[in-house]
């Protein structure tokens, strides 16, 4: 897999292809650019979102919202794993099942 163009080079893109001419399509100037048509679609819907020009959910509020829910299984694990300690826990100190010798 390659690696990804720099963002410059993306905003270089959308802002040509937004600003190109009449009879200049976005097959050619992703051609020009070398990549794909849908590619350059994508990237400029993207950039629409991400300007509030068109609804949806931008790149950073995807990452924030993937990282959120990260956090969230994370502590739902954590707490599941307190609740099982404290119910053992207080399994061992009920009354008639202490070990004491008298």
């Amino acid at each position: 897999m390659s690696a990804p163009y720099p963002r410059e080079f993306r905003e270089d893109v959308v802002r040509v292809a937004r600003s190109r001419e009449d009879g200049v399509t976005i097959a050619q100037i992703a051609k020009d650019f070398g990549i794909h048509e849908m590619t350059l679609y994508t990237r400029i819907r993207q950039a629409d979102i991400g300007e509030g020009n068109r609804p949806g959910t931008s790149r950073e509020e995807s990452t924030e919202l993937r990282e959120a829910r990260k956090q969230i299984r994370l502590l739902q694990q954590e707490n599941e794993v307190l609740r099982r300690a404290a119910a053992y826990l207080s399994q061992t100190n009920l009354p008639g099942k202490c070990s004491t010798r008298s």
